[in-house]
């Protein structure tokens, strides 16, 4: 494409020209190597959607932070690729024998996403070919197998190839430290600068060896054993949880097969399925998007749930780290918020006498810490994450609203959305042997620690800069008061605070609370809402959500008309 009156190329076209060129000459893949023969020949001749995408390709490198990698698949170091990922990998390897683990185990594991297998595959070469002894999950598996494999194992890292509940078109890569958890400051930094000093050599020239060792079929086995083993030991007189009738979608993720094996060892009744999403399917076809938590995610198992007249939904994400929970209710299916589930089955452990810290993000219900309280136990707040939460010292039980949950942190020291599924469907049977269900006993909880209903508002961008200036305003021109009940404000990317310095704002007043913050995983602002009435008010609790709902409407508006944004 030629420069004005010049007849000749932009000199920053060249430039991105020349590093596409020599990015194709590095790239091992020859998908990705036609992938980017394709994009430079339409660039080269002025298509404006190829030269976008091909600067949006080459703005950067992608950025390895506490969250690992994650970000759309394609050529180019701003996207999920064999090199990037080849460059991850060595940079891991390296901070590893850095630290003193020479010799160490490293556990990889994949989902079922487009590449995931061949980015596991070459993680596990160059793990190897820097001395570490790799074992490789080859077959799709579910991240919170990974997760509990590490102290199982003796691992010393871990790597889980997946983007979670991202769209079809991206990718991503956890890592996962020795003590069971993703990685935390100072760590994720020094991983990145030895990612960057492995990208100043070709990708040709980085230590790699075919020597790994597949994991052996007991992994699975044991955890399977042990996520069977927390049903509690004896089940209520009256009807028995083989009787629960509850539907089952796997959003075409990876967690089905070990769901199956886990219900089997634990004598629990098997669901009736999304036949349409059991079965893993990296293009998600039903779902643009395949998060629970999204609008419209859970239609196919409302409708499968309505013609057997089931109990309860379960969905795990496609990873199965994540479970969120669906129930009948006068008004039709009733998706519960995490926070509600967070809050049942905390409610089940205090109530059964479980010691130890509970925790939950600061983007979650004060509820937990209300309820811990209230039992004696001590209750601890987190940054996002369960980077964070799983490594509360001593805890029993943590959650955040986004669907995650740690119900087994001796265990698996990360959210594990089949071991939720077993203490929903333990819980449900119990409470079905006393008549009673699920939201039965939210009520309860409301009525006797006061409603605290919370809610999310979200602004997807691929804008950054737009997320970065909505932050600004709301930095410099906060609301004074929310709903009309005075707040302070905290910058929580202050150093000093009770939180490690993170990018996110926090207004809180006696009864209303918000907390906005970029997105660590998706190109999104998040706005988490609650607005928390007393006992004496919560006594209808019709009353009481209707004038919560009230109250959120006009908290949102507000910081709506704040960031400006959407």
């Amino acid at each position: 494409m030629s420069a004005p009156g010049t007849g000749r190329s932009d000199d920053a076209e060249d430039g991105l020209f020349a590093r596409a060129a020599a990015w194709r000459a590095d790239d091992p893949d020859p998908r990705t190597a036609a992938e980017l023969d394709a994009l430079l020949a339409a660039a080269r001749t002025g298509d404006a959607p190829a030269l976008d995408e091909l600067r949006s390709a080459f703005a950067g490198q992608l950025e390895f932070g506490t969250a690992g990698l994650r970000g759309p698949l394609g050529p180019g170091p701003a996207r999920m690729n064999r090199v990037v990922v080849s460059r991850a990998a060595a940079g891991l390897a390296r901070y590893l024998l850095d630290t003193g683990h020479a010799g160490g185990k490293v556990l990889i594991g994949h989902d079922a996403r487009h590449r995931s297998g061949d980015f596991a595959r070459d993680t596990a070469e160059i793990i190897a070919g820097h001395g570490l002894a790799a074992v490789l999950v080859e077959q799709p598996i579910p991240t919170p197998v990974i997760a509990y494999g590490i102290r199982a194992l003796g691992c010393v890292a871990a790597v889980v190839v997946t983007a979670s509940h991202n769209p079809a078109t991206d990718n991503g890569y956890k890592v996962y430290l020795g003590d069971g958890s993703q990685i935390v400051p100072p760590a994720d930094a020094e991983i990145a600068d030895r990612i960057a000093e492995a990208g100043t050599r070709p990708v040709a020239a980085l230590p790699r060896d075919t020597g790994w060792q597949p994991a052996e079929p007991g992994l699975l086995d044991a955890y399977v054993a042990r996520a069977a083993s927390l049903l509690t030991d004896t089940a209520a007189p009256g009807v028995p949880r083989t009787a629960l009738r509850w539907v089952y979608t796997a959003m075409h993720g990876v967690g089905w097969a070990t769901v199956a094996r886990v219900l089997a060892a634990a004598g629990l009744p098997l669901p009736t399925a999304v036949a349409e999403q059991l079965q893993p399917d990296p293009d998600f076809p039903t779902l643009p998007f395949p998060n629970p938590e999204e609008p419209g995610a859970l239609d196919l198992a409302i409708a499968t749930a309505t013609r057997s007249d089931a109990d309860l939904i379960i969905a795990n994400d496609p990873d199965a780290d994540r479970c969120a929970i669906a129930l009948p209710a006068p008004e039709g299916w009733r998706v519960l918020r995490g926070d509600e589930l967070g809050a049942l089955l905390a409610a089940d452990l205090l109530g059964r006498g479980a010691r130890g810290t509970y925790a939950a993000s600061v983007v979650s219900s004060t509820l937990l810490s209300t309820m811990s309280a209230a039992a004696g136990q001590p209750y601890v707040t987190t940054l996002t994450g369960f980077k964070w939460i799983g490594r509360v010292p001593g805890l029993v039980f943590g959650y955040e609203e986004a669907i995650g949950y740690c119900c087994d942190p001796a265990a698996v020291a990360d959210k594990d959305g089949i071991t939720t599924l077993v203490r929903v469907l333990d819980l449900a049977g119990r409470l079905a042997a006393e008549g009673r269900t699920l939201l039965d006993l939210l009520d309860e909880v409301m009525r006797t620690h006061g409603l605290h209903a919370t809610d999310q508002w979200a602004v997807r961008t691929s804008d950054a800069a737009a997320i970065a200036a909505a932050m600004g305003r709301l930095r410099t021109a906060p609301p004074g008061d929310l709903a009309g009940e005075a707040v302070t404000v905290t910058d929580l990317a202050r150093p000093g605070g009770a939180l490690p310095p993170t990018d996110a704002i926090l207004l809180e007043g006696p009864t209303v609370r918000v907390v906005v913050r970029p997105s660590g995983t998706e190109p999104k602002l998040k706005c988490y809402l609650q607005v928390r009435l007393s006992a004496a008010e919560s006594t209808d609790l019709t009353v009481a959500r209707a004038v919560a709902a009230r109250r959120l409407d006009r908290v949102r508006e507000q910081i709506r008309a704040v960031l400006a944004l959407g």
